[in-house]
């Protein structure tokens, strides 16, 4: 029997809404691992708003965050931790040339958040619970170091400015995305590095757990998900995934994670029932 490294997203994916996952997705994926299976989380979420999925699933596998920023083992102390960080003049700079366009900000330095005003609509984005810290101001006074990523809210259909600076001053030393939502936060900005992406993040995994780039399956939904979809022999997408993910999928199911697409899907493809 093939055992194949599993590589799955959260948000759209597998979970039901912010933070609910299916009890029956949890006790299938303790019978994958129990049939010689590994299972790693990809998440652009930081740890703390994702250990409840990881701890639900049973994983001692490492953990992908910050889309492939931060990879660290919860169970092992000794792994080689991946900590890919922005260069903190880039994000002020960033942030004060486009003050006009920007709603609110922030960043996070591991589980230390800082926000550029304090702002109840956003706090299901900063994943408040078990921040090391929270620290609110304007960043060129509260950012201490570089950070793992920087998350900019944009006034409406203001985004398309923030990205079109990024690509302009920073010729791909620095990336920017736009999160495909609607409604109020339709310029939510992604800032990040060209060496900080799932795909990359999950070859480092893969090699560490000694499985070959054939025995990978990716499962994702977002822009994010592209690479890491990309680098496995079989990449998944929901249904409803981001266009420039079904463009690029090897599969594309004909469930969403509300209707436990993966459970749907991984449990014809592993023949376990």
């Amino acid at each position: 029997m093939t055992r194949y490294l599993i590589a799955v997203d959260l948000d759209g994916t597998i979970l039901y809404d912010f933070d609910t996952l299916s009890d029956e997705l949890c006790r299938f994926m303790h019978r994958v691992q129990a049939n010689g299976h590994k299972v790693v989380i990809a998440t652009g979420r930081p740890y703390r708003s994702s250990r409840f999925a990881y701890e639900a699933f049973g994983l001692d596998t490492p953990i992908i965050n910050y889309n492939g920023s931060l990879i660290t083992h919860p169970g092992n102390p000794d792994f080689p931790i991946v900590n890919y960080t922005i260069r903190k003049e880039a994000i002020i700079d960033i942030f004060e040339s486009n003050i006009h366009h920007i709603r609110n900000a922030f960043s996070e330095v591991k589980d230390a958040i800082y926000v550029y005003q304090e702002e109840k609509a956003i706090e299901p984005l900063l994943h408040v619970n078990g921040a090391s810290s929270i620290k609110v101001g304007h960043l060129s006074d509260t950012l201490e170091t570089d950070p793992n990523g920087f998350i900019i809210i944009g006034k409406s259909g203001h985004g398309r400015y923030i990205s079109d600076y990024v690509h302009q001053k920073y010729q791909g030393e620095v990336l920017s995305r736009i999160w495909n939502l609607e409604g109020e936060y339709d310029s939510i900005v992604e800032i990040y590095t060209p060496v900080s992406n799932k795909g990359m993040g999950l070859s480092y995994v893969a090699d560490t757990l000694g499985f070959s780039s054939d025995r990978v399956i990716a499962i994702g939904d977002g822009h994010n998900d592209i690479e890491m979809l990309e680098y496995a022999h079989l990449g998944v997408a929901v249904k409803n995934s981001h266009p420039d993910v079904l463009k690029i999928a090897d599969l594309v199911l004909p469930h969403t994670a509300k209707e436990n697409a993966v459970l749907i899907f991984l449990s014809d493809y592993l023949n376990i029932h």
